[in-house]
C-alpha cells in the first residue's frame, strides 16, 4: 500500500472514531459535555509516557473530564526550579495543582519504554541518534546509575525494566521538591502515586516508598491468557 493510501486509511479510521465519540456524547444525552462546558474539575493529574501502547485514559477507563493528562517521553518529572527558562511540564503540574486543585498525582510508567531504553544505551548513543531525547531523559540519569551499580550482571532487558521503575520513583521524589506540592502532601490535601504498567504480564504495579519496591496493584485475572 502506498503512503498516500495508508494516510487516507488512517484518517478514515480516525474520523470514524470521532464519529463514534460524537454519537456517544453529542447524539442524544449531552449531559457530560453540558457539564464540562462550564469548566473542568478532574480529581487526578496523570503524568504518563507518550508511548502509544500506554494511553492513560484507555488503561484507566477514564471518560471526558475525569483525568488531567500530561504526557512526555518516559513519563519524567524534573526537579523544581524557580529559574526554569522553559518551564514545560512544571507549568502543566502547576496548573493542575494550583488551578484545578487535583487531589492526587499519578506517575504512570510502563515496560518497554523507548525513552528509558535510550537512557540505558548511554550518552554516546543518544547524542549521535537524537537531538533532544538524550538531554531530556538525563533527568533520570540517577536511576540509570543506581541500576548499573546494583545489578551490573543483569541482562540489558532486566536493567531497562529496573530503570523504568526507578525512574518512576525518582519522579515521585522530584515532585516533592516542588514546595507547593510538598505542602499539600504534608497537609493531606494531595496524594502521590507511582504506578507501572507491565505490558508483558498485563498487570499494574504500585510503588511503595516504605519498602522501595513495586507490588501488584491489579493482577492479571485468572483465565486471561497471554
Amino acid at each position: 500500500m502506498l503512503l498516500e493510501e495508508r494516510n487516507l486509511a488512517d484518517i478514515a479510521a480516525f474520523l470514524s472514531g470521532f464519529k463514534s465519540f460524537q454519537e456517544k456524547y453529542f447524539g442524544g444525552d449531552e449531559s457530560v459535555y453540558a457539564r464540562l462546558r462550564q469548566g473542568q474539575s478532574p480529581r487526578a493529574l496523570v503524568i504518563s509516557c507518550c508511548d502509544s501502547r500506554a494511553d492513560p485514559g484507555m488503561l484507566m477507563g477514564a471518560g471526558p473530564g475525569e483525568i488531567f493528562v500530561v504526557r512526555n517521553v518516559a513519563n519524567l518529572v524534573p526537579p523544581y526550579s524557580e529559574s526554569a527558562e522553559l518551564p514545560g511540564i512544571r507549568a502543566d503540574i502547576e496548573f493542575a495543582v494550583k488551578n484545578l486543585n487535583v487531589e492526587r498525582i499519578i506517575i504512570l510508567g510502563h515496560s518497554g519504554c523507548g525513552g528509558i531504553g535510550a537512557l540505558m544505551e548511554g550518552e554516546g548513543v543518544t547524542t549521535s541518534r537524537y537531538e533532544f531525547i538524550g538531554s531530556w531523559v538525563s533527568i533520570a540519569a540517577e536511576a540509570r546509575q543506581r541500576v548499573l551499580r546494583e545489578i551490573p550482571e543483569a541482562s540489558r532487558a532486566e536493567q531497562a525494566k529496573a530503570c523504568e521503575k526507578r525512574a518512576v520513583a525518582l519522579s515521585l521524589a522530584n515532585l516533592l521538591s516542588f514546595p507547593w506540592i510538598r505542602q499539600r502532601v504534608e497537609t493531606g490535601s494531595l496524594a502521590l502515586h507511582g504506578w507501572y504498567f507491565d505490558l508483558d504480564d498485563g498487570e499494574l504495579l504500585e510503588y511503595s516508598a516504605e519498602t522501595d519496591r513495586f507490588a501488584p496493584l491489579v493482577q492479571r485475572r485468572t483465565g486471561i491468557s497471554k
